[in-house]
């Protein structure tokens, strides 16, 4: 296992169309919680060795997107492993890769992957403002071609389940076949982070305030 996945976890339509974001359900804190959190005490023999490897670099333990992913063990790992790939060894500039992530948390509302990457995505130079726009559901006004195709790429297969010849052609101009193929592979693997939290009701990261509002579907 790569200590960069662990650290990573701890830590979109065409041009001028909105964000279609669902509607995100607020929780009682007092809820019981549907996914109580698994000790190591607790763990079979197949969870075990998946829990070691976390529990080299954790700063949470197996707490956080690790209580679920430990529940399939087997699955965690090989998503451990894709993660460590689409974080740290993609094609995909770092700046634009993160504002990817970003962009599936926006329609998840997951406030979990927006905590921790937001942070990431500004060190590794994606503007605030595109930033900013994207959190209040806005298409980002002052995007550069690259983020521009990045956005629109992800926001048609996210909402509109196809890409556009308008999107392929904006991407195809920036973006070799591997750097397509990787854009798709984050988004779709951040979305399944963010069912997986969105399902257990992961609170937001050292019990922030949730820096994602909930927007009604459009």
């Amino acid at each position: 296992m790569k200590r960069q996945a662990v650290l990573a976890l701890c830590a979109m339509v065409g041009i001028g169309l909105a964000l279609t974001i669902p509607e995100v359900h607020v929780y009682s804190s007092d809820k019981e919680p549907r996914f109580p959190q698994l000790k190591v005490e607790q763990l079979t023999d197949l969870q075990r060795p998946f829990a070691d490897e976390i529990l080299k670099v954790s700063s949470i333990g197996i707490a956080g997107p690790y209580n679920m992913m430990l529940r399939s063990p087997v699955m965690g790992e090989r998503l451990f492993a894709m993660l460590d790939y689409l974080r740290f060894n993609t094609s995909v500039p770092r700046k634009l890769n993160e504002f990817a992530i970003l962009i599936q948390a926006r329609l998840w509302t997951s406030q979990v992957e927006w905590t921790a990457h937001f942070p990431l995505a500004v060190k590794a130079g994606l503007p605030e403002a595109v930033a900013n726009d994207l959190k209040e559901g806005k298409r980002p006004a002052s995007m550069q071609p690259d983020e521009a195709a990045v956005y629109d790429l992800c926001m048609d297969l996210a909402t509109r389940h196809v890409v556009s010849d308008a999107s392929f052609k904006q991407a195809r101009a920036v973006f070799s076949d591997q750097q397509i193929v990787d854009l798709i592979a984050v988004s779709g693997t951040y979305a399944t982070v963010a069912m997986l939290s969105n399902t257990a009701e992961d609170a937001t990261p050292g019990g922030k305030t949730p820096p994602l509002q909930p927007l009604p579907a459009h």
